[in-house]
């Protein structure tokens, strides 16, 4: 089984952003969006990320974003059935959620919650590399 390994930066955040996916120990996505962007977007780039590497198979995502954990797996369900609504306002980030969730609708991945920043091995080589990715490094 594949497992994986992502984080998003952006600094300031707003700010220029990286994100990175990890898998034994290196890394295999960086990247970032043009412009500003936030942790926040970072943080789901890295899964989307994550998720089209995985390309279905099974995998377990390691991730310190509970909010992402969360939209995809308790809100977008009922996001979507009401047609991509919810109460009080719009759903930030909507183009993120939708392609976050159509992805993982159809993957065979397990996203796991990690602490992050307390000396965990994989969360702390997605932090350096989605600082790096901020910075411009590519693979």
């Amino acid at each position: 089984m594949r497992v994986f390994y992502t984080d998003g930066s952006a600094s300031p955040n707003p700010g220029p952003g990286g994100f990175s996916v990890i898998e034994a120990g290196k890394p295999v996505v960086l990247g970032s969006e043009d412009g500003d962007t936030t942790n926040i977007r970072m943080e789901g780039r890295a899964l989307i990320a994550a998720l089209s590497v995985a390309a279905s198979e099974p995998c377990k995502i390691h991730t310190d974003s509970e909010f992402w954990i969360n939209v995809v797996t308790k809100w977008a369900p009922g996001w979507a059935a009401r047609g991509w609504t919810k109460k009080g306002g719009d759903i930030k980030n909507l183009d993120l959620v939708q392609e976050l969730y159509g992805l993982y609708g159809k993957s065979q991945a397990e996203l796991l919650w990690v602490r992050g920043h307390v000396g965990h091995e994989g969360n702390e080589l997605a932090d350096e590399w989605a600082n790096k990715a901020r910075e411009g490094i590519r693979l």
